[in-house]
């Protein structure tokens, strides 16, 4: 299966690059430090029953864990979770088995 965002990389560059600015911008907003902003993109990506995108969220909280905020595979389970009453139990399950 090739990624999703690869894709949109390269078939539509130019509003690839609009994307990644308006994502950018956003990291950049002050008020909730990278590891928070991670977990809560992780929960947001279950509600829209995304395992794609918890898959890519979980790396990147990876990424941030080879600093000095880590984060652990249960804060990431935990975000997943929360969705557990909002969404459909399989979503949830689908997600936890996608990272």
């Amino acid at each position: 299966m090739e990624n999703p965002y690869e894709v949109f990389q390269k078939e539509l560059p130019e509003l690839a690059d609009k994307f990644n600015e308006l994502v950018e911008a956003q990291i950049s907003l002050e008020g909730l430090d990278p590891k928070t902003k991670q977990l809560i993109n992780i929960a947001i990506q279950t509600a829209n029953r995304n395992p794609q995108g918890v898959k890519m969220h979980a790396a990147m909280a990876k990424k941030i864990g080879t600093t000095r905020v880590g984060i652990t595979r249960d804060e990431v389970k935990g975000a997943v979770a929360l969705n557990l009453h909002l969404s459909r139990p399989e979503t949830v399950l689908e997600c936890l088995c996608s990272f």
